[in-house]
């Protein structure tokens, strides 16, 4: 079904008084692990971070872009996934040769690692940003200790990462008070985790959304709202990388002209468009004039 193949859905368990996110990604993430060749290692965390950012998007209100990025001195040194406000994804990870080694990461035995959930709006300048603990091996576990600490609420997040798609499902227990007008049984956030347990990574992977709750939560009086559709999409632009030829300097671009024949090549990570700027665009760039449209070339 078409629209279960890049898609958030936000619903509601009544009866057990859980709120909850699924998300179902596939051309999405073919676009994202398309760009590199990754280990499995490497690329079932990278799908595991696209569609946990995804999952967070769900259940806040915000304007701009939700990232998770980790960082370490490990074998994997850059994870970055992010999703914005109007669920446009994109993703990548560096790592080096011994990451083909791994059959997983374990997150809590990377040196030097901080993984970070930032929700940051680029033209007004708001930044949020939260630190996420790092002492489970997977990332749904850290995640999990990251809402319990920050939000005081348990979470439970179930991530799984096939051959063509990618997918997770994120259960948050619902405060006893907050206007929500939902009333839960004191034993409902326990049932619906043993509930969970049943869900095998295939039914999460192909499984209808709606197939999906129902089978599983059909007792829970389930509420599906509105999907929400999502996209491969990068937030790359000819201001962007003007703003960063400025932040270099008039000499490093210089030098960049004078090594390249007359040209600099700015190509994006995450999708690969590309910006070039021959010696007048350079002299544009450092005018008092920015606006004037730059030789750029996106493929």
């Amino acid at each position: 079904m078409t629209e279960e193949r890049d898609v958030l859905h936000r619903f509601l368990l009544e009866r057990a008084g859980v709120r909850g996110v699924l998300v179902r990604l596939n051309e999405s993430w073919s676009e994202v692990a398309g760009r590199a060749d990754y280990p499995q290692a490497v690329r079932r965390l990278l799908g595991e971070s696209l569609t946990a950012s995804a999952l967070l998007t769900g259940q806040i209100k915000f304007d701009g872009a939700l990232s998770l990025e980790l960082k370490s001195r490990g074998d994997l040194r850059l994870l970055f996934a992010e999703c914005t406000d109007a669920g446009r994804l994109r993703g990548l990870a560096r790592h080096d040769e011994a990451a083909a080694d791994h059959e997983a990461i374990d997150l809590s035995a990377l040196p030097g690692a901080t993984l970070a959930i930032t929700i940051g709006n680029v033209e007004t300048g708001h930044r949020y940003q939260g630190l996420v603990p790092l002492e489970s091996a997977g990332l749904g576990a850290a995640l999990e200790d990251y809402f319990m600490r920050s939000e005081q609420l348990p979470a439970h997040l179930v991530l799984a990462v096939g051959e063509h798609g990618a997918a997770g499902l994120l259960l948050q227990r619902m405060p006893a008070e907050g206007g929500t007008g939902v009333q839960g049984d004191a034993d409902g956030w326990d049932r619906v985790q043993h509930l969970t347990a049943t869900l095998s990574e295939k039914e999460l992977l192909e499984l209808p959304a709606q197939t999906l709750l129902y089978r599983l939560y059909h007792e829970e009086n389930v509420r599906v709202f509105e999907p929400r559709p999502l996209a491969f999409g990068c937030s790359c632009s000819a201001q962007r990388v003007e703003a960063m030829l400025r932040a270099l300097g008039t000499e490093e671009a210089e030098a960049a002209l004078q090594a390249n024949d007359g040209e600099v090549e700015v190509t994006c990570e995450f999708c690969a468009a590309q910006y070039r700027y021959d010696r007048v665009d350079i002299e544009r760039v450092f005018s008092e004039m920015p606006d004037a449209p730059a030789s750029t070339r996106s493929h």
